[in-house]
């Protein structure tokens, strides 16, 4: 009989991580970027986008040098709002880091971007001409109707003044969430998701899936003419993954099936360094996550930090993990 027991208490005691980690991700945003300048980033996303400002506050301390894993530090960060989603623009004002490499393509794998959803593409793009914004895609393109998870969406590829890549995208009846297709006077209505490169989809669900609980949401395979250009990667052949969270944008995975010459994130990487996003995942419970992460595809080297009392950045206890290709992302405790 003990036995018995013990064997049940052990097989019990086997799946509570993983179900652990499954529940403590309640959310995902803001998106977060590092800029070299919060004025001109602010003037860009407000009056280029539509974005609103909502908080501006400056930050230093032991704690704040913790959360980066970066001393000294001493930053700006800037949340702007769009729709129901957020990114945050984080000026670090000492010390500064390196620009985006110029040389930077859609297949690299520190390339990420927001995807701003649209109410109509052909004016969406006028503006964005009428603001002189560098481009990526060479105009719009419109995905055929042979891709059956895809066909009939328009995007459209371009840059912030930092370089960081943006995109604008348009959802026909039946394809995106039902309040991307509400009647509107507005132009740019929200983010519907951000966008990463892998190397591996298999491996990156081990992260995104298994460690963090997020659900795959849907799956294509985009190669032709026109993904070329849209990426501005000849022969691009992607194989495209979407995770969501309960709440917030969604996470998309960009695997380059073809060309399979993308760099890897630099392995000096830092948070100051303008081709540096971060996403927010919420949660009750950092130290929580940070236990259930353990030993996980995902790696959270340091432990929660506790932020001031005043909590200027909307939460009270965070850490910094990557994934598996680097990417970025902070846990936040809100309460």
């Amino acid at each position: 009989m003990t036995t018995v027991v013990t064997a049940l208490v052990l097989l019990v005691l086997a799946f509570v991580p993983t179900l652990e980690a499954a529940d403590l991700v309640h959310g995902v945003g803001p998106i977060g970027l590092t800029v070299s300048d919060a004025e001109r980033s602010v003037e860009f996303y407000s009056r280029v986008l539509g974005f609103e400002k909502r908080s501006d506050v400056e930050v230093r301390g032991a704690e704040y040098d913790r959360l980066p894993g970066v001393s000294d530090v001493r930053t700006r960060v800037v949340r702007m709002q769009l729709g129901d989603e957020a990114i945050e623009l984080t000026q670090y004002l000492t010390p500064r880091g390196r620009p985006v490499p110029a040389d930077s393509r859609s297949n690299d794998r520190w390339f990420q971007h927001i995807a701003v959803i649209v109410s109509d593409m052909d004016r969406a793009y006028a503006h964005l001409q009428a603001h002189r914004v560098e481009h990526t895609s060479p105009a719009p393109q419109r995905i055929p109707d042979s891709n059956r998870s895809a066909g009939g969406i328009r995007a459209f590829y371009f840059k912030d003044p930092d370089g960081h890549a943006l995109e604008i995208l348009w959802f026909p009846a039946g394809k995106g969430d039902a309040r991307w297709h509400r009647p509107t006077t507005r132009l740019f209505l929200g983010i519907d998701h951000t966008a990463i490169v892998v190397a591996d989809t298999a491996r990156s669900l081990q992260c995104y899936r298994d460690a963090l609980g997020l659900r795959v949401g849907g799956e294509s395979e985009n190669y032709g003419p026109e993904q070329e250009r849209l990426n501005n990667v000849p022969g691009a052949r992607l194989r495209i993954t979407m995770l969501r969270a309960p709440s917030g944008p969604g996470i998309e995975f960009l695997e380059y099936l073809a060309p399979r010459d993308g760099r890897p994130i630099q392995h000096d990487a830092r948070p100051t360094d303008l081709a540096h996003w971060q996403i927010a995942l919420v949660t009750d419970d950092a130290d929580g996550l940070h236990r259930a992460l353990s030993g996980s595809a995902c790696s959270a080297p340091s432990p929660a930090v506790d932020v001031p009392p005043e909590r200027s950045l909307g939460f009270a206890k965070g850490f910094l993990l990557r994934d598996p290709d680097g990417h970025a992302l902070q846990a936040v405790q809100i309460k």
